[in-house]
Formats: C-alpha cells, sequence, structure tokens
C-alpha cells in the first residue's frame, strides 16, 4: 500500500502511543514497514526516529567489518587467482547472526582495499582506500543506512590518503595522517559531518603520521592519532600520540603512550582508566592479524591468530582482561578481518 488512508500512525491510537509500539520494532523489519505506507517510510527512515528510538534503548550494536570473501576457483583449479575481493560483513553479537551488506556503487571488483569505517547517527561510513581493480588511491566516501537498507555516495574527501587515523563523535568522522600519493606522510586533519555531507578542515598535527590509528577516548572528549611514523622513518612506529580535543578545538602532544616499534592497524583499546592498551596482547590466540571492535558494556569483537600468516579466530571478550569466547563463525563469514567499528542502529 503506497499511501496511507488514516491520519494517525496506526488507526485508533494517538501518536504517542503508535511512536511507542513503532520504536520496538526490530531494525531488521523496518524495511518492510517502511512498505506499509509514506508516513511509515518517512517516519522510520527519519534521524528524530532514530534519535527517540535511542533515547528510549531500543537501538540495537552491530559489529560491521571489512572482511575478505570466500575465494573463487577457476573450473578445474585448486587455488585461487588474484588478491581477494573485500566486502562489508555485519556481526550480531546478541543473536550470533551474520549477514553481508550490498556492494558499495561503483565497485564490481569488491570494497575498496584498505578503506575505513566508522559511524554515526546509525549509520555506516566507509572512506577512501585504494580501487580494487587499479590499486590507485580513491577519495570515494559511501554511507550506508540501515533503515533503508542501502548505500548513498558522500561527498569526496578533500584529498586522497592511504592509511589514516579515523574517528567518529557528535555526527562527524574525524580523519587524521595518513600517507598521500607521493607516499610522504601527513600532518592534515579534516572533519566530515555525515547528515550534511560536508567536510571542515582542522588545525594540522604536529607532525605526519602516516599508518596511525584512531581511536576516541577520554569519555568522549578527545580524538587519539596513535603512533604511526614520518616520511623518512619508514616502519619504524612512535610510542607518542597526538590527540585532539573536540571541546578546545586543538591538538596536543602525549608521549610514552604506545610500545615503539608496534604497528597500531586495527588493534588500539583505551581502559576505563585513560591508558591506551594493545587487543593484540589480551591472549597469544588474537597476537597477530589483530582487529577488534569495541560494542559497549565492556563487549569487543576481537579476531586474530596466533601467528603472521594464520586463519584469524573470531572471539567475544568481556572487559579489557576478560577471558576470550570463541564465536563459531559460517565458512562464507570466516575470511581476514582487517578492520571494522560498531554501528548503533
Amino acid at each position: 500500500m503506497e499511501a496511507c488512508h488514516f491520519p494517525e500512525l496506526i488507526p485508533g491510537l494517538p501518536d504517542e502511543l503508535s511512536l511507542e509500539c513503532l520504536s520496538r520494532l526490530p531494525h531488521t523489519a523496518q524495511r518492510a514497514a517502511s512498505a506499509v505506507c509514506r508516513r511509515w517510510r518517512h517516519l522510520l527512515r527519519s534521524r528524530d526516529f532514530y534519535h527517540l528510538r535511542r533515547k528510549l534503548g531500543r537501538t540495537h550494536k552491530l559489529a560491521c567489518l571489512a572482511q575478505a570473501l570466500p575465494s573463487q576457483l577457476p573450473p578445474g583449479g585448486h587455488k585461487p587467482v588474484g588478491p581477494p575481493r573485500y566486502a562489508i560483513t555485519v556481526f550480531d553479537p546478541e543473536t550470533g547472526a551474520w549477514d553481508l551488506l550490498d556492494p558499495v556503487p561503483d565497485y564490481p571488483d569488491g570494497l575498496p582495499l584498505f578503506c575505513h569505517l566508522a559511524s554515526c547517527d546509525g549509520e555506516l561510513v566507509a572512506l577512501g582506500g585504494w580501487d580494487p581493480a587499479t590499486y590507485e588511491p580513491v577519495a570515494d566516501v559511501f554511507v550506508y543506512d540501515f533503515a533503508a537498507r542501502r548505500w548513498r555516495r558522500g561527498a569526496a574527501m578533500p584529498r586522497r590518503a592511504s592509511f589514516f587515523a579515523v574517528g567518529a563523535h557528535g555526527g562527524r568522522v574525524y580523519v587524521a595522517g595518513g600517507h598521500d600519493e607521493g607516499k610522504n606522510a601527513l600532518r592534515s586533519a579534516w572533519a566530515y559531518d555525515v547528515g550534511r555531507g560536508e567536510w571542515a578542515e582542522l588545525p594540522p598535527m604536529s607532525r605526519g603520521r602516516d599508518e596511525c590509528e584512531g581511536v576516541v577516548a577520554a569519555g568522549g572528549r578527545s580524538f587519539w592519532v596513535v603512533s604511526g611514523y614520518g616520511t623518512e622513518d619508514q616502519g619504524r612506529f612512535e610510542g607518542s600520540a597526538e590527540v585532539y580535543d573536540f571541546g578546545a578545538g586543538e591538538w596536543r602532544r602525549a608521549e610514552g603512550v604506545w610500545p615503539p616499534g608496534r604497528c597500531p592497524s586495527s588493534r588500539v583499546g583505551a581502559g576505563r582508566d585513560g591508558r591506551l592498551f594493545d587487543w593484540a596482547g589480551l591472549d597469544r590466540a588474537v597476537r597477530a592479524g589483530t582487529c577488534r571492535v569495541e560494542l559497549g558494556g565492556g563487549r569487543t569483537l576481537v579476531a586474530g591468530a596466533e601467528y603472521e600468516g594464520g586463519r584469524q579466530g573470531f572471539y567475544m571478550a568481556e572487559g579489557q582482561n576478560g577471558k576470550l569466547e570463541r564465536i563459531d563463525v559460517p565458512d562464507d563469514f570466516s575470511g581476514f578481518a582487517r578492520t571494522g567499528c560498531c554501528v548503533e542502529v
């Protein structure tokens, strides 16, 4: 039915009670519910309805991963041909269910390699990476709306960059560092307003940081750009971080917050005491190829292997020092998870 033939959201109920009922719909049912009528569609896809569900505690946290798809074998072959294709997979920690999102627009060969993921107000944001067909860096931004279950293009990044730090806060995605197309480490930083589709330049960091990692810490008050290295220090990861204070709009440098020489990619955690720690040090089962997605409430999805090149296992951890509980993962979702983020839908 394309149009509603009644003024109320639900016939016979005041809108306040109707909103209470509709807010209880699981996110997986919202697409079907949107087809009931135009008014429902506009409501269920609105930011106001999302914030109402969040205020009432009716949202749900999912782990979204940039994950390698099962390799395709040539006819009669036993070994896969070419590099792995990546896609975005979704893990529901409450039900244990896995799902695969539709491909991002204009990339039939898979998700851009080394792209970064962040989330804002129930939407997933994919930024940058390399074109999987040409290996050229791209500035594309894509936003996935879980209510509508579809992608839209965002405003392109102001410049092509690779291996930068990412964090999200207050409806904005923050990016800093990485390297340009000449392999020069970058000091630059930007904030992307997802709702408006606008980029704003931030003050630069004190120095360039390539292959750095981003984390929002200190109770959501600051964006940390952890470790990385300068243009002339290829691969020599340093132990410092740059910290952007959201309130003051300024950077400060923090020394001795990360083990020097250790790559921080997808493995930095922030403890309740505000100190950073390495998720790869939690257990030898995840000490290599580590990828973590913090899901709130002390729960974290951790993927990793015992040695470089080993097959990742997937685990849930309760707290910073909690024991790892292995997750049974379907074969179609057992590929290498490079990075991920939590989306509250």
